[in-house]
């Protein structure tokens, strides 16, 4: 045999161990951990979808369903890596130990994120709102879309998505317009000192009687509540649905100022009285 011939033929068997050895086993277990990524994905997001329907007829608020749905979609696709990585050779016990080590250096560095997960558990334990309520939390005023894992998407009455971390919501004060059934609408409606006290309050009787939003029970309430320096205030309070209150508010201002001018009943703006003196004339 020449020394070509014993060349090629090392050269083949070579290429051949490398076949059989690394590229064919490897490649194989590559093609399968990738298998059980993409079909291990589509089962969690069956999985999820099937939870989700079981706990909406169950009767879980949205809230809690989505917020419980999110965690065990995480918690899915974490086994799901694993066995992919099983099927790569990697230990299990190896892999949640350097996951374990992680994890550790990760929460080190990213605390605010683990303040904003804790809190977020806690506004679901404690509910102070539910999707759909109006709220006032951490400065932003909206409705309460969503209660992610780490944050809260708040939609506000001008048609904006504002995301708020949650510890910042569970830490500062929380104002649920929507916990109760009703509101109450608090005026401060002046008048001159030179009108009629009883005829501005019938009016104004007269306006909320015209509203059938307005409820009869609390019974509305009109009173004199201060002489101020440029006017008598009068405090209205009426009670309505918290649906309503908006709208009520601003019809409620509209139907009084236009009873106000029909009646000859005046809304007075701040105003001095200045007098002059000629002190040289006096003098």
């Amino acid at each position: 045999m020449s020394t070509d011939d014993l060349g090629q033929t090392l050269n083949t068997l070579a290429t051949t161990d490398w076949l059989n050895l690394y590229i064919i086993p490897w490649g194989t277990r590559i093609v399968f951990a990738l298998v059980i990524l993409l079909i291990g994905r589509w089962i969690a997001r069956r999985l999820i979808d099937l939870m989700k329907k079981a706990m909406s007829k169950a009767g879980l608020d949205d809230m809690l369903v989505a917020f419980l749905s999110n965690i065990a979609h995480m918690a899915l696709l974490v086994v799901v890596v694993l066995a992919a990585l099983e099927q790569l050779g990697v230990s299990t016990t190896s892999a949640l130990a350097v996951f374990g080590a992680a994890g550790l250096a990760i929460g080190l560095a990213l605390q605010g994120s683990l303040s904003n997960f804790a809190a977020g558990s806690m506004l679901i334990f404690f509910r102070p709102f539910k999707t759909g309520d109006f709220v006032e939390a951490a400065g932003v005023t909206g409705v309460v879309e969503e209660i992610r894992i780490f944050n809260t998407l708040l939609r506000t009455p001008d048609n904006r998505e504002i995301i708020v971390p949650n510890g910042q919501i569970y830490e500062a004060t929380i104002v649920n317009y929507s916990a109760r059934d009703t509101r109450r609408i608090d005026l401060v409606i002046g008048i001159g000192y030179d009108d009629d006290i009883r005829l501005a309050k019938e009016l104004i009787n007269r306006a909320i009687t015209q509203d059938p939003r307005i409820l009869k029970e609390p019974e509305p309430a009109v009173m004199l509540l201060d002489l101020a320096e440029s006017s008598v205030d009068l405090a209205v309070r009426p009670w309505v649905g918290s649906g309503d209150y908006w709208d009520v508010r601003a019809d409620l201002l509209e139907s009084i100022k236009a009873l106000f001018d029909a009646n000859g009943i005046s809304i007075p703006y701040p105003q001095r009285d200045v007098h002059l003196h000629d002190t040289a004339r006096a003098a």
